[in-house]
């Protein structure tokens, strides 16, 4: 038959189709015929009781294959082995692994300054490709308020609970709660022993998930987008006079949108109320020179009354 359709160039599947016309096909199709050679249902139990079998069944399939063809038994293709441990639900990791179950998700709100500060480490590229220093930076998420940072050669634990403790004593109270990330300085028995002996509560980021500490790692995309801010520090000496006269200038100049457009310290300190009836008197006179520019009465942007780290989606969502 394949040499007649060859010599007439006509497809075999054509022919069988034009020699045994089934018409329409309506419902479901009919079952395969096994092929001649596939096992029967006997030989199929004795295969599947061989691989469930105490011997075997914390063993791979390949594995029992080879063990039963070394004592002399050939039971099927390994392929085969597959299709009937498939058939039974059972392809899948056979031995018995450890589970790790889910990492609780950070939730964390901060209603006044001075309640949840959250820290990170950030690298700087050094002079030349392979070296690297490392910024240490601890905010406040309410005002936005960096309490603490250090420029230093390398990451170090003891260093990160000396860069902590300092932090802490300048700000004269120590917060409620501080939320790191998972990296090696902030999991360390050092700031964990420190942290504990101030009775602060630790809170940490789930691995790999860079949104749960959200504020540090926007505070260093405006670090890092600075327009001054340099591809490469000549040195540790560079790279601190530059940080220094960056966060001064992030404390007490920028205008954070996230906190009605104050500076972190404004909010830190107590006194972006007053700059708001302040702000608010400048809109006020504006609006009684031209009223018919503004279609309301203008108010300045409105101080948020809550920071979270992941706001429970129970809770009420903030206006954007």
């Amino acid at each position: 038959m394949k040499k007649s359709c060859t010599l007439t160039g006509t497809s075999r599947a054509t022919h069988y189709r034009h020699a045994n016309p089934t018409g329409p096909m309506h419902g479901p199709r009919p079952a395969r015929t096994p092929p001649p050679q596939a096992l029967d249902a006997d030989e199929r139990a004795r295969v599947l009781e061989v691989l469930t079998s105490p011997a075997y069944r914390d063993l791979a399939i390949p594995q029992v294959w080879a063990r039963e063809l070394d004592e002399g038994r050939y039971w099927c293709s390994i392929s085969t082995m597959y299709r009937i441990a498939r058939a039974q639900g059972q392809v899948r990791e056979r031995r018995r692994i450890a589970t790790h179950p889910p990492r609780t998700r950070p939730e964390l709100s901060a209603r006044g300054p001075g309640e949840v500060w959250s820290w990170d480490i950030t690298a700087l590229k050094g002079p030349v490709k392979g070296v690297w220093y490392k910024c240490y930076v601890v905010l406040d998420i309410f005002s936005r308020y960096v309490t603490g940072w250090l420029v230093a050669a390398a990451e170090d634990a003891v260093l990160a609970k000396d860069f902590l403790a300092e932090a802490i004593a300048r700000n004269g109270t120590e917060p409620h709660t501080i939320h790191a990330d998972r990296g090696g300085a902030m999991v360390s028995k050092p700031v964990s022993e420190l942290l504990t002996d101030l009775g602060v509560l630790r809170s940490h980021s789930r691995p790999r998930t860079s949104n749960d500490n959200p504020y540090s790692e926007a505070q260093f995309k405006t670090l890092k987008y600075m327009p001054d801010f340099p591809d490469r520090f000549g040195s540790l000496a560079d790279a601190r006079l530059f940080c220094e006269g960056f966060f001064l200038a992030y404390n007490h100049e920028h205008r954070h949108s996230g906190i009605g457009m104050h500076t972190p310290a404004s909010v830190h300190f107590g006194t972006a109320g007053r700059i708001r009836d302040q702000r608010q008197a400048t809109l006020d006179r504006a609006h009684a020179r031209h009223p018919e520019r503004f279609a309301r009465r203008p108010r300045p942007p409105a101080l948020p009354e809550v920071a979270w780290i992941n706001q429970p989606l129970d809770q009420p969502q903030p206006a954007p």
